[in-house]
């Protein structure tokens, strides 16, 4: 039979899902929906954290329940993606942006904004329109502080009043690197405090996406700021959610998964969405006959293994795990659940070979040194600093399928 013509992969490793591909988190989009979006839609101001480890979903979730909330409580979403954003003029920049793009899937509301800030589009591009970047860079310090910026709010509130709109939804994606600027946590607490002491406050749901890191970095420059989120903790999707989405994924181009397949993607993603992706995406590749079997689950899992390995784990670090000598102590101290972040010295060493308890305490020292674990809260105990490392070895302890050359 010759190989099939391949389509469109159901799969986005990098990137946040498709709404129609999102599966789960029922617990936490009820949560986020009734606290925040209900409450915002009645005109009660609401700031949500939504906070996870790297690769979790936090951006899938938080482009999900904005969606969610344009078309269930007539909430307007803006969504910015900070990266890259270092001070809070850049800050600043980028809210104009999201907010001229913002609107897509109400083509009335997009046409009311971009006729509002019509002086900083520029010429039309291929696929839309270019930004007058001197003009959005002469005008944005006056947005810059928590003051401007909820009067530039309260403006596109104002120009959406005709067209159902009941407040804002305003998401700041990857603040991994504005929140090391002390302003930003001071811009944020007088952002929600100065709207929520108003005389009539803006009905603004304001939620940040990042690492827990970040958030605790905020409050370190600002400690008030540890009072005025709701935090949203991100935890890897149970067995029944990961198995729903590849059903979902593969089902979306025709495909079928066999069972064993199917237990293996599961097995091995650990309800990691961006685990999940890389797996499904290779997989998707792999197979030539629109039915994924077992073989084809495990080589794509190995696949996906290399390519977390090489992308996502420092090259010190990488070359290391992949010492010979190390290997088999590595897949003895993940042979517990993926997800399981410690493990202690003695419960290790109780499994090992006696050459390998030889090489143990250099092993760990090593590992430490690498920044790849560190002592945890009792003796003995050690913790995985990164997730990814941790879910690259777990992805290394497939067996009977040769590693690639």
């Amino acid at each position: 039979m010759p190989p099939i013509s391949k389509g469109k992969s159901p799969f986005y490793p990098g990137q946040p899902v498709p709404l129609e591909l999102f599966v789960g988190r029922r617990d936490l989009i009820d949560r986020i929906m009734t606290r925040g979006a209900m409450q915002v839609a009645q005109g009660k101001p609401v700031a949500i954290y939504v906070q996870g480890e790297y690769g979790i979903g936090k951006s899938s979730l938080a482009g999900f329940v904005q969606a969610l909330a344009e078309r269930e409580h007539g909430l307007h979403g803006i969504y910015v993606s900070m990266g890259g954003v270092g001070d809070l003029t850049e800050l600043a920049v980028a809210v104009m942006e999201a907010t001229i793009r913002s609107g897509a899937l109400a083509p009335g509301r997009s046409e009311k904004i971009r006729n509002w800030l019509a002086r900083y589009i520029g010429k039309p591009e291929l696929f839309g329109f270019s930004y007058d970047m001197a003009a959005l860079k002469k005008d944005a310090p006056g947005i810059a502080t928590h003051m401007g910026m909820l009067g530039f709010i309260g403006e596109v509130k104002a120009h959406l009043a005709d067209t159902g709109v009941k407040g804002i939804f305003l998401v700041m994606d990857e603040i991994n690197g504005v929140s090391a600027n002390p302003q930003f946590a001071f811009f944020i607490k007088g952002l929600v405090d100065s709207n929520a002491m108003a005389k009539q406050p803006i009905p603004l749901l304001l939620m940040l996406c990042g690492l827990e890191e970040r958030r605790r970095e905020m409050i370190r420059h600002h400690p008030p700021v540890d009072r005025i989120f709701d935090v949203v903790e991100t935890e890897p999707l149970n067995p029944g959610e990961t198995l729903e989405f590849f059903s979902k994924a593969f089902e979306s181009v025709q495909m079928k998964a066999e069972p064993q397949a199917m237990e293996v993607l599961v097995r091995y993603s650990a309800g990691f969405p961006k685990i999940m992706h890389l797996i499904g995406d290779s997989v998707y590749w792999t197979d030539q006959d629109g039915v994924v079997d077992e073989n084809d689950a495990l080589s794509g899992t190995l696949m996906a293994a290399q390519e977390v390995g090489q992308k996502y784990v420092e090259q010190q670090v990488y070359r290391a795990l992949r010492s010979k000598g190390y290997q088999s102590i590595l897949k003895k101290i993940v042979q517990a659940s993926p997800n399981e972040m410690r493990f202690t010295k003695g419960s290790v060493a109780a499994g090992l070979t006696e050459n390998e308890k030889k090489n143990f305490h250099n092993f760990l020292q090593r590992m430490k040194r690498l920044n790849v674990i560190r002592a945890g809260d009792v003796r003995g105990e050690y913790v995985f600093n990164h997730r990814m490392v941790r879910l690259y070895i777990w992805l290394k302890t497939i067996r009977h399928v040769p590693e690639p050359a």
